[in-house]
């Protein structure tokens, strides 16, 4: 049994400033008031509180990695850089009333990672719930679930996931959060990205309006900027009790960052007046990995796999870390075999994890979309404000560079390796986009359906940010009408798509089938939204293609 917690080095510091092109406009350091607004109301009192919750990520057949944060005292806030070291013990159980305790221990929070602590605890036995709390200076936190993953050989009948992406602060309320803990029935939750945004306030709510204000005020480009983002994130009771609730899979898309970020930099980040690329990726990197529960394999990155006994095994994607710039005129082809979105290392560590697997399933975590997708010939009313959603050019690339469609050369490999070595049942999970697919993968979209699907796609909405509907300014459901069988029209291997809903996604996976349930809110600013479901697809096993089923899971 042992506990882990790693402190990382301060970043540097660089002052910010702001502009930018929005993709997601649509679609896609003063220490004082903007880090206090990061947290919750509270006496000042040196008496150590656990203001942002608890959590758990990345479960094991026989471990799972433990998250909190401890405020010791009244100014040691998020992102601040002060306050002292802190011993924080923690527990975990068999039982929510922590009476059969069956490990603990304790770690030290310090300012140098925000004190932010992790306890990577291992021995656990397989496919089971647990219980666990940290406590502090005489004070508790809240008592969490957690659930390890099944033994690596075991027959499992099921499994179901929470699928979430793309949670805007400014654009509304975290209601699917709310209604996936609810359930009560997750194996674990995936945030396919974007669990946070970088931009200024105000400039990037809902239809142009801030339905709450997110903390600093202006865009984050510090490491202390990061942090306190982190913190008002964390502050949340909806993400507070999805985190309580269930252990949650993590890999970060652009926003993590910057808007369209790559290895050497982003559409939303100006060179010099912002500082160095290098500074505030540091920086991004850093804030994310001591305020979220995931443990990575290769230190600065997402990409790793998670084994769900023989059922299924899930490839966690970095697609923004190794990259290519975005293609354009200066910066290549969307067919130039140098340039690549998931650089080599990775693209052969997943290639070799795919053909390798014993698995029924391989799920694979991707944040942006890898089906082809053509704009076809959508009126000019419905073009504009998709390619803006895409970050487009509205006078008509009809593509969209940022995603697998940017980097032709690197799909084509993967895809043609999953065809060559007929691995089977390969399920891709994506966010990114703000609006709902389910999509076959041709091998090649342009002799689609004659020419193979190599696997499926189930994309999800965003939780809260704009889509296409919220561009256009109309009612909801008004431009999915018009836009989703022009869209299934040029794109054959598109089974479905809703350009308009927010909402989540549930996972449901059997020997048999992967599900995907699609489930919508009913307003994203109203605090108290309920949830309903909108449909279902699924792919059965050695089909590689998805189609509709009538009922959820």
């Amino acid at each position: 049994m042992t506990s882990r917690y790693r402190s990382s080095e301060s970043g540097n510091s660089l002052s910010p400033r702001r502009r930018t092109v929005v993709k997601a406009a649509a679609a896609t350091a003063v220490l004082g008031v903007p880090i206090a607004a990061a947290l919750p109301a509270r006496a000042a009192t040196d008496t150590p509180a656990f203001l942002h919750g608890v959590a758990s990520g990345d479960p094991l057949p026989d471990g799972v990695l433990l998250w909190t944060r401890v405020t010791p005292t009244a100014e040691a806030l998020p992102g601040s850089g002060t306050g002292p070291d802190t011993e924080v013990g923690w527990v975990i159980a068999r039982d929510k009333a922590l009476t059969d305790i069956v490990a603990k221990g304790s770690v030290t929070a310090a300012a140098a990672s925000d004190h932010t602590v992790k306890a990577d605890v291992r021995g656990l036995a397989p496919a089971t719930d647990y219980w666990f709390r940290f406590s502090a200076g005489g004070t508790d936190s809240p008592v969490a679930r957690t659930r390890t993953a099944p033994a690596a050989g075991a027959t499992v009948p099921g499994l179901r996931f929470g699928v979430v992406s793309c949670a805007n602060w400014e654009a509304g309320y975290f209601s699917a959060y709310r209604h996936l803990a609810a359930r009560g029935d997750l194996d674990a939750w995936l945030h396919l990205g974007d669990y946070v945004y970088e931009y200024k306030s105000g400039e990037y709510g809902t239809r142009g309006t801030v339905v709450r204000p997110h903390s600093p005020a202006n865009e984050i480009i510090t490491l202390a900027d990061y942090r306190v983002r982190h913190a008002r994130y964390k502050t949340d009771p909806d993400l507070q009790a999805l985190h309580h609730k269930a252990p949650v899979i993590a890999i970060w898309d652009d926003h993590e960052f910057a808007d369209n970020a790559w290895s050497g930099g982003a559409v939303n980040h100006t060179e010099g007046a912002e500082g160095t690329w290098t500074a505030r990726k540091a920086a991004a990197k850093q804030a994310y990995f001591e305020w979220m529960p995931v443990r990575p394999a290769v230190e600065g990155t997402t990409y790793r796999r998670l084994r769900f006994g023989r059922l299924a095994d899930l490839s966690l994607l970095d697609l923004r870390s190794f990259r290519s710039q975005q293609a354009s005129t200066a910066s290549g082809s969307v067919d130039d075999p140098n340039r690549t979105i998931t650089g080599r290392a990775q693209l052969d560590w997943l290639k070799a994890g795919l053909k390798s697997s014993d698995t029924t399933w391989r799920l694979v975590g991707n944040s942006v979309m890898i089906s082809p997708f053509a704009v076809g010939s959508l009126t000019a009313d419905l073009l504009q404000p998709l390619a803006k959603l895409l970050g487009l050019p509205q006078g008509g690339i009809a593509l969209n560079t940022d995603q697998w469609d940017g980097y032709t050369d690197d799909r084509r490999e993967l895809l043609a390796h999953l065809r060559d070595n007929a691995i089977r049942n390969t399920v891709f999970l994506t966010g990114d986009i703000h609006m709902a697919w389910a999509n076959d993968i041709p091998v090649d979209a342009g002799t689609y359906p004659l020419s193979p699907s190599a696997g499926t796609e189930f994309v999800v909405t965003s939780v809260t940010s704009d889509n296409l509907d919220d561009i256009v300014k109309v009612p909801e459901g008004t431009v999915s009408a018009l836009a989703s069988p022009v869209i299934r029209a040029a794109n054959r291997h598109v089974q479905w798509v809703d350009t308009d809903r927010h909402g989540y996604g549930v996972l449901d996976i059997t020997a048999e089938r992967a599900q995907m349930d699609y489930y919508v809110l009913s307003d994203r600013t109203n605090p108290n939204a309920t949830s309903s479901w909108a449909r279902s697809y699924r792919t059965r096993s050695g089909t590689q293609k998805v189609e509709r089923t009538y009922d959820p899971v």
